[in-house]
Parts: structure tokens; C-alpha cells; sequence
């Protein structure tokens, strides 16, 4: 049907141009290896931790740290090391590779974090990298926030 110059799509034309669509963009899409992508998040995020037990373990044992402390240096040393391999592009590499294994533990976090902070920091100190820094970490903390306090009221009143 041919109204005021432009082609319109009906029933089952339409259908059929969603389908030819849809096949022709998966042409171009190569086929989701799910296995090789959960045992390389598997991998990697289990080596981090690994990391960090080990970390855990020398910190214990040679520095004689313990409780509250024991788990902020780890934190620390962690963070320090995630926002150091970001800021060398080998944090990068190690997302390519392993995907949600390299961001879902404490390193994900500071990568981050760290990111943006670099990629806008030629547009200054405050407007660059203080605005921009928490810009994918910031909805996490705020809801993260939330959530901790949502549950710690329940757990009172309950």
C-alpha cells in the first residue's frame, strides 16, 4: 500500500522482513561458545580469589594480622592491584578474556572505578576525573547502600 510517497508494511510482509532481518544480523554475529566463556570466567575469577586467599594467608601468617584488619589489608592490597593493572591496560586484557570473571570480584570493582577516571581525565580535575570516576561504580554503591540497609532494618524488626 502506497500512502503519500511511503511504503507501509503489513501483516505478513512484515513478518517476513522481521525474520530476513533478524537472519540476515545473525549472519554477521558469530555463534556464543557459553562453555569456553563460563570456564574462562570461572578460571580467572577463581585465580583472583585464589590471589587473594593467598594474600590472606601471608598476611596472617608473616605480619601476624588478624579479624578486621586481616580483611582490609587484603582489600587494600587488591584494589591496589586491580586499579594498577587497569591504569597499565592489562586489567583490559583480562576483561577480554574472561568477562564476568574479572568483574564480579573486589579487582572488578576498582577497575571500574579506575576507568573512567582515566578516560576523562583531560577534561580536568573536577569535571573530568572527580565527576566521571564513580560514574559505573556510583549506582552500585548507592544501591549496594540500599539494599544493605533494607536488609538490616528486616533483620531488626524481624
Amino acid at each position: 500500500m502506497n500512502t503519500g510517497g511511503r511504503y507501509e508494511m503489513t501483516g505478513k510482509n512484515r513478518e517476513n522482513y522481521n525474520k530476513n532481518y533478524i537472519a540476515y544480523v545473525n549472519s554477521f554475529d558469530p555463534p556464543t561458545q557459553h562453555f569456553k566463556n563460563c570456564f574462562r570466567a570461572f578460571l580467572v575469577g577463581g585465580l583472583i580469589c585464589c590471589i587473594g586467599q593467598a594474600l590472606r594467608e601471608v598476611f596472617e601468617k608473616v605480619l601476624y594480622l588478624n579479624g578486621d584488619e586481616l580483611a582490609a589489608a587484603v582489600s587494600i592490597v587488591l584494589i591496589f592491584l586491580g586499579t594498577l593493572l587497569t591504569g597499565f591496560g592489562v586489567y583490559d586484557r583480562i576483561g577480554r578474556y574472561a568477562g564476568a570473571g574479572s568483574i564480579v570480584p573486589i579487582t572488578g570493582f576498582a577497575n571500574s572505578v579506575a576507568s573512567p577516571a582515566m578516560e576523562f581525565k583531560t577534561e580536568g580535575l573536577v569535571y573530568g576525573l572527580a565527576a566521571k570516576m564513580f560514574i559505573v561504580a556510583g549506582p552500585i554503591i548507592v544501591y549496594g547502600v540500599l539494599a544493605g540497609t533494607l536488609v538490616g532494618l528486616i533483620y531488626l524488626f524481624l
